[in-house]
Formats: C-alpha cells, structure tokens, sequence
C-alpha cells in the first residue's frame, strides 16, 4: 500500500491524491505536521507531497512519480497511449506545474484577506488541535515565511497581472469545454488534466480566487470536485487521428504566449550567468530570478520531443507550431 503524506494546501498532494483515486490504486492519505519534518529526513529535496511507496522506500516530485506508477501499474494509466497525445498532455502538465502554480502562490498570499485566512487554515490543518491562540501564532509565522518568498517565485505585485490573465484564459477554456464533456484527450483524465487540477483546485478554495471563480466561471469550479475524485470514471482515450479538441489548442496557445518565452528567457539567463531575467507578453511585464529547476523542465521537454516517432512529430509539429510552442524545440 502507498502513503501520500501530504496537505490539502499543497496543489502537488491534491494532483497526487486525484491521481491515485482515479487510477485506484490503493493509498492512505496522510496530512499534519508531520510531512514537513518527513520530507527533511527520507526526501533529497524537502518538498511535499512525500510519496511512501509499498516497500518502505520515499519519494517526491510529482512528475517522476506520476510516470513511476505508470509502469508499475497498467490499469487506468494516465499517459494517453498515441505517442503525439502524450506528448502534448505532457507539455500541458509541465503547464501547470510550473506556471500555473504562480497563481495559486499569487492569491493565496498578496492580498491580505487570502493571507490571513489561509494561514490560519494552512496552520489549523497542521496542527489539528492545540489551541486557538497557539495555532493563530503560528499561523503569522507562516504567512510571514510565504510573503517573504514571493519574490522568489516570481509572484509580485508587479508580475500578477500576467499571471492572472494567464489564468482567466485558462478557466474560460475549461469553462467553455466542460459543459460539454470532461476530458481533453477522450473519454478518461490524463495527467494534464490531473495537473491542472492541482493547481486550481487551491484556487476553489482561497477568499479572492474563489470568489473570481463563483461568478466567472462556476462550471469550471464545479469541475474540481469531478477530477478529485475520478474513481468511477469509466472511458476510452480518443482517437490518435482525431482533431485536438479546441480547449486543448487554447490551453496550448496559453503556453505558447507565456510559457515558451519565460522558458527560455529562463535558460538565456542561466547561460549568460544571470541573477534574473524578464519577459513581456501583451504590455504586460514579468521578471523573477533564475531558476535551476525549469532548466530541468525544458530539457526534459526537449528529450521528449526529439524521442518521438517522426509521425508522431509530423502530426504535432503543426500544432506547435500554431500556439506558438514550435520554438522550445527548434
């Protein structure tokens, strides 16, 4: 049996949860005060969710697991089996993770109202019990240690505005597509949509992210509560010749006009030694410092693309090259 020590705050052990759920494979799901000590002993990077597999050993990073548990597990995969549809819902996984996780960062903790109630909640669900005035200390001593890292992650006052047209444009295709049908590759959940998830599945619960959601798009906040748990779903992967469904070409147009450039202005900056970069999409301006992991990312992305079959590439190739993505692998 596997363990997901976790936090119903943390987007990547909601990803994880939903993931188990859909493909159930049998988890307990652990949260507390626990975890954070957990992922400083038995996990290389201490970062949450900590992933505690059947023969005792640790692991974490949501990705690596994700695709672990594909080849231990063959039942209900996640990774569509069409070499070019998986690679997409890749692309769109790595999406989510690493930009629209700056969303769920920015209205958690710029505004006042989301800090203080979310460092209370983050701080109740920690200790579970102990005390009001206790667990209100040391919910300030959080929210002290989050703001003081949003620069960190790019989450300023300054940069918020592309994040959150980024996002919107995000909800408006989801919430145009799943009125009429769930999945973006077929009749089953992919890792995209396991991602995406986790990441807004923070923002159905945050004051101001919540509220944005209630009245622009419900049905897109409806849908959350579809993909934490998918265990019931029963489907069939589109076929490899269909058309891309358009929520899936808007998604992609999304990460062709933010994600693509702060990729690779990330790694320009990496490679001339720079502390920071900056980009700028629609008048909107975006700098934060350089970042090891996204080097990671696009490496990764960039093996995977060259790995495809050249029918696979053939087919995609156009679709890049429409959503303006073509450049990450040129």
């Amino acid at each position: 049996m596997y363990t997901i020590h976790g936090a119903l705050g943390s987007p990547y052990s909601m990803k994880m949860r939903a993931l188990m759920r859909y493909r159930r494979i049998t988890h307990v799901w652990q949260h507390g005060g626990h975890v954070q000590q957990l992922a400083a002993e038995k996990v290389k990077v201490p970062v949450i969710p900590v992933i505690e597999y059947p023969d005792g050993s640790f692991h974490n990073d949501s990705t690596p697991v994700l695709y672990d548990l594909e080849k231990r597990h063959k039942e209900r995969r996640v990774v569509p089996p069409d070499p070019a549809q998986a690679f997409i819902a890749h692309l769109l996984e790595d999406f989510a993770d690493e930009w629209l996780t700056k969303a769920m960062f920015g209205y958690r903790w710029l505004e006042e109202v989301d800090q203080i109630q979310m460092s209370r909640w983050l701080t109740f669900d920690a200790m579970k019990g102990g005390g009001l005035e206790q667990s209100q200390d040391m919910a300030e001593h959080i929210r002290g240690r989050q703001v003081g890292r949003m620069a960190i992650v790019g989450c300023t006052q300054e940069n918020f505005p592309l994040i959150e047209a980024t996002t919107r444009a995000v909800l408006k295709a989801l919430e145009d597509h799943v009125v009429n049908e769930h999945w973006l590759f077929g009749g089953r959940p992919s890792l995209a949509e396991i991602s995406i998830y986790g990441q807004l599945s923070q923002l159905g619960v945050d004051p101001t992210a919540q509220t944005m959601m209630r009245a622009d798009f419900p049905y897109a906040l409806r849908w959350l509560l579809h993909v934490e748990d998918a265990s019931g779903v029963e489907g069939e992967w589109g076929e490899p010749s269909a058309p891309l469904k358009p929520v899936v070409r808007q998604l992609l147009s999304e990460v062709g006009r933010v994600y693509v450039p702060f990729l690779l202005a990330n790694a320009i900056a990496a490679d001339a030694g720079q502390k920071t970069f900056r980009i700028e999409v629609d008048g909107m301006p975006y700098e934060q410092g350089t970042f090891k992991y996204q080097l990671k990312c696009l490496a990764d992305l960039r093996e995977r693309y060259i790995a495809l079959p050249d029918e696979a590439r053939q087919q995609i190739d156009p679709v890049l090259d429409a959503a303006g993505c073509r450049e990450l692998f040129q």
